[in-house]
Protein backbone atom coordinates (compact mmCIF):
# COMPACT_ATOMS: atom_id res chain seq x y z
CA UNK A 1 0.00 0.00 0.00
CA UNK A 2 1.46 3.34 -1.10
CA UNK A 3 1.97 5.43 2.05
CA UNK A 4 1.25 9.14 2.46
CA UNK A 5 3.57 12.05 1.92
CA UNK A 6 3.83 14.81 4.76
CA UNK A 7 0.87 16.56 2.16
CA UNK A 8 -2.28 13.82 1.66
CA UNK A 9 -3.22 14.47 -1.96
CA UNK A 10 -6.83 13.95 -2.56
CA UNK A 11 -8.94 13.25 -5.52
CA UNK A 12 -13.06 13.49 -5.16
CA UNK A 13 -15.13 11.66 -6.97
CA UNK A 14 -19.26 12.47 -6.85
CA UNK A 15 -21.57 12.98 -8.90
CA UNK A 16 -23.31 15.85 -6.79
CA UNK A 17 -21.25 19.11 -7.54
CA UNK A 18 -22.82 20.68 -4.65
CA UNK A 19 -21.56 18.14 -2.04
CA UNK A 20 -18.33 18.32 -3.73
CA UNK A 21 -18.33 22.25 -3.59
CA UNK A 22 -18.96 20.96 0.29
CA UNK A 23 -15.97 18.81 0.56
CA UNK A 24 -13.56 21.81 -0.93
CA UNK A 25 -14.65 24.49 1.68
CA UNK A 26 -14.30 21.60 4.64
CA UNK A 27 -10.67 20.62 2.97
CA UNK A 28 -8.96 23.68 1.43
CA UNK A 29 -8.01 25.45 5.14
CA UNK A 30 -5.86 22.26 6.14
CA UNK A 31 -2.52 22.39 5.50
CA UNK A 32 -1.56 18.87 5.51
CA UNK A 33 -4.62 18.24 2.94
CA UNK A 34 -4.56 18.88 -0.77
CA UNK A 35 -7.25 18.32 -3.07
CA UNK A 36 -5.94 17.53 -6.72
CA UNK A 37 -8.56 17.15 -8.93
CA UNK A 38 -12.58 16.57 -8.47
CA UNK A 39 -14.86 14.68 -10.76
CA UNK A 40 -18.22 13.58 -11.47
CA UNK A 41 -17.86 10.16 -13.04
CA UNK A 42 -15.01 6.98 -12.87
CA UNK A 43 -13.87 7.91 -16.44
CA UNK A 44 -12.88 11.51 -15.41
CA UNK A 45 -12.01 9.71 -12.06
CA UNK A 46 -9.33 7.30 -13.94
CA UNK A 47 -7.71 9.50 -16.06
CA UNK A 48 -6.67 11.74 -12.96
CA UNK A 49 -4.75 9.25 -11.00
CA UNK A 50 -1.81 9.93 -12.19
CA UNK A 51 -1.43 13.33 -10.92
CA UNK A 52 -0.15 11.93 -7.57
CA UNK A 53 -3.14 10.56 -5.50
CA UNK A 54 -2.28 9.59 -1.93
CA UNK A 55 -6.34 9.00 -1.69
CA UNK A 56 -9.67 8.92 -3.53
CA UNK A 57 -12.66 10.42 -1.69
CA UNK A 58 -15.63 7.94 -3.49
CA UNK A 59 -19.73 8.30 -3.19
CA UNK A 60 -21.06 4.85 -3.90
CA UNK A 61 -24.08 6.52 -5.86
CA UNK A 62 -22.21 7.86 -9.16
CA UNK A 63 -25.88 8.44 -10.93
CA UNK A 64 -25.73 5.54 -13.45
CA UNK A 65 -22.48 4.28 -11.89
CA UNK A 66 -21.76 2.39 -8.42
CA UNK A 67 -17.86 2.87 -6.80
CA UNK A 68 -17.43 -0.66 -6.67
CA UNK A 69 -17.24 -0.44 -10.58
CA UNK A 70 -14.69 2.27 -10.09
CA UNK A 71 -12.69 0.64 -6.99
CA UNK A 72 -11.92 -2.70 -8.91
CA UNK A 73 -10.68 -0.26 -12.35
CA UNK A 74 -8.69 1.85 -10.12
CA UNK A 75 -6.92 -1.37 -8.85
CA UNK A 76 -6.63 -3.28 -11.84
CA UNK A 77 -5.36 -0.01 -13.33
CA UNK A 78 -2.70 -0.53 -10.68
CA UNK A 79 -3.80 2.26 -8.37
CA UNK A 80 -2.00 1.76 -4.68
CA UNK A 81 -3.15 4.35 -3.28
CA UNK A 82 -6.41 4.63 -0.53
CA UNK A 83 -9.42 4.62 -1.33
CA UNK A 84 -11.71 6.07 1.54
CA UNK A 85 -15.89 5.55 0.58
CA UNK A 86 -18.08 8.46 1.97
CA UNK A 87 -21.57 7.76 0.95
CA UNK A 88 -25.08 8.04 3.02
CA UNK A 89 -25.45 4.36 3.50
CA UNK A 90 -25.01 1.30 1.45
CA UNK A 91 -26.24 -2.15 2.44
CA UNK A 92 -24.05 -4.68 4.44
CA UNK A 93 -23.64 -6.67 1.47
CA UNK A 94 -22.45 -3.56 -0.90
CA UNK A 95 -19.90 -2.63 1.70
CA UNK A 96 -18.29 -5.98 2.15
CA UNK A 97 -18.17 -6.19 -1.34
CA UNK A 98 -16.42 -2.99 -1.72
CA UNK A 99 -14.26 -3.35 0.84
CA UNK A 100 -13.20 -6.80 -0.70
CA UNK A 101 -12.58 -5.09 -4.25
CA UNK A 102 -9.84 -2.84 -2.65
CA UNK A 103 -11.54 0.01 -0.36
CA UNK A 104 -9.73 1.47 2.27
CA UNK A 105 -12.88 2.08 4.70
CA UNK A 106 -16.31 3.33 4.99
CA UNK A 107 -17.67 6.95 6.38
CA UNK A 108 -21.16 7.97 6.39
CA UNK A 109 -21.97 11.45 5.10
CA UNK A 110 -23.86 13.08 8.51
CA UNK A 111 -20.54 13.17 9.79
CA UNK A 112 -18.73 16.42 10.59
CA UNK A 113 -15.92 17.88 8.51
CA UNK A 114 -13.80 17.99 11.13
CA UNK A 115 -14.42 13.94 11.66
CA UNK A 116 -13.82 13.60 7.89
CA UNK A 117 -10.40 15.53 7.69
CA UNK A 118 -9.36 13.21 11.13
CA UNK A 119 -10.24 10.23 9.32
CA UNK A 120 -8.64 10.93 6.25
CA UNK A 121 -5.22 11.76 8.31
CA UNK A 122 -6.16 8.39 10.47
CA UNK A 123 -6.41 6.47 7.10
CA UNK A 124 -3.26 7.80 5.53
CA UNK A 125 -1.72 7.09 8.29
CA UNK A 126 -2.21 3.40 8.40
CA UNK A 127 -5.39 3.42 11.08
CA UNK A 128 -8.80 2.17 9.91
CA UNK A 129 -12.12 4.01 9.25
CA UNK A 130 -14.83 1.37 9.32
CA UNK A 131 -18.52 2.36 10.65
CA UNK A 132 -19.35 -0.66 12.85
CA UNK A 133 -22.64 -1.68 10.93
CA UNK A 134 -20.01 -2.53 8.19
CA UNK A 135 -17.72 -4.34 10.20
CA UNK A 136 -20.39 -6.60 11.30
CA UNK A 137 -21.11 -7.26 8.00
CA UNK A 138 -17.67 -7.60 7.73
CA UNK A 139 -17.47 -10.10 10.10
CA UNK A 140 -20.60 -12.00 9.33
CA UNK A 141 -19.69 -12.25 5.62
CA UNK A 142 -17.08 -14.80 7.02
CA UNK A 143 -17.58 -18.23 5.74
CA UNK A 144 -16.55 -20.55 9.08
CA UNK A 145 -16.88 -24.23 7.27
CA UNK A 146 -13.95 -23.20 4.83
CA UNK A 147 -11.06 -24.17 6.51
CA UNK A 148 -7.52 -22.59 3.57
CA UNK A 149 -4.65 -23.44 4.82
CA UNK A 150 -3.24 -20.84 6.40
CA UNK A 151 0.61 -19.71 6.41
CA UNK A 152 1.95 -19.49 9.53
CA UNK A 153 2.60 -16.32 11.36
CA UNK A 154 5.62 -15.15 13.04
CA UNK A 155 5.26 -13.79 16.74
CA UNK A 156 5.48 -10.57 15.19
CA UNK A 157 3.22 -10.92 12.70
CA UNK A 158 0.63 -11.93 15.42
CA UNK A 159 1.24 -9.08 17.87
CA UNK A 160 0.59 -6.72 14.66
CA UNK A 161 -2.55 -8.73 13.28
CA UNK A 162 -3.91 -7.91 16.73
CA UNK A 163 -3.11 -4.44 16.82
CA UNK A 164 -4.60 -3.72 13.46
CA UNK A 165 -8.02 -5.60 14.43
CA UNK A 166 -7.93 -2.95 17.66
CA UNK A 167 -7.62 -0.65 14.57
CA UNK A 168 -4.30 1.21 16.06
CA UNK A 169 -2.15 3.16 13.93
CA UNK A 170 1.23 2.67 12.82
CA UNK A 171 2.55 5.07 15.36
CA UNK A 172 0.24 3.33 18.03
CA UNK A 173 1.20 -0.16 16.87
CA UNK A 174 5.21 1.27 17.21
CA UNK A 175 4.70 2.30 20.43
CA UNK A 176 3.54 -0.92 21.56
CA UNK A 177 6.02 -2.89 19.86
CA UNK A 178 8.91 -0.62 20.42
CA UNK A 179 9.79 -0.10 16.67
CA UNK A 180 9.61 2.87 14.41
CA UNK A 181 6.56 3.85 12.23
CA UNK A 182 8.69 3.32 9.38
CA UNK A 183 9.31 -0.59 10.49
CA UNK A 184 5.47 -1.36 11.08
CA UNK A 185 4.69 0.07 7.78
CA UNK A 186 7.47 -2.29 6.09
CA UNK A 187 5.88 -5.12 8.53
CA UNK A 188 2.77 -4.38 7.24
CA UNK A 189 3.37 -4.47 3.69
CA UNK A 190 5.23 -7.84 4.51
CA UNK A 191 1.84 -9.39 5.95
CA UNK A 192 -0.08 -7.88 3.31
CA UNK A 193 2.21 -9.80 0.99
CA UNK A 194 2.28 -13.34 2.79
CA UNK A 195 -1.63 -13.27 2.94
CA UNK A 196 -1.94 -11.38 -0.42
CA UNK A 197 -4.63 -8.96 0.44
CA UNK A 198 -4.17 -5.17 -0.63
CA UNK A 199 -5.69 -3.10 2.58
CA UNK A 200 -6.29 -3.49 6.19
CA UNK A 201 -9.86 -4.13 5.73
CA UNK A 202 -8.92 -7.09 3.59
CA UNK A 203 -6.60 -8.15 6.33
CA UNK A 204 -8.80 -8.11 8.96
CA UNK A 205 -11.53 -10.50 6.87
CA UNK A 206 -8.50 -13.02 6.34
CA UNK A 207 -7.70 -12.55 9.76
CA UNK A 208 -11.13 -13.83 10.56
CA UNK A 209 -11.22 -15.96 8.20
CA UNK A 210 -7.89 -18.01 8.57
CA UNK A 211 -5.74 -17.20 12.00
CA UNK A 212 -8.39 -16.94 14.53
CA UNK A 213 -6.43 -19.94 15.88
CA UNK A 214 -3.21 -17.96 15.82
CA UNK A 215 -3.89 -15.25 17.72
Amino acid sequence: MKTASKTIHLLLLDDHEMFRDGLVRTIEPETDLKIVGQCATSAEALGMLDRGVDMILLDVDLGNERGLGFVEAARAAGFEGYILVVTAGISGQEAVRLLQAGATGILHKRHSGKILCESIRRVANGGSCLEDAYLTSLIRSVDRTQTPASPKLTERERFLLRYVLEGLTNREIGARLGISKGAVKASLRQLFEKVSVRSRAQLVKVALEQFQDQL
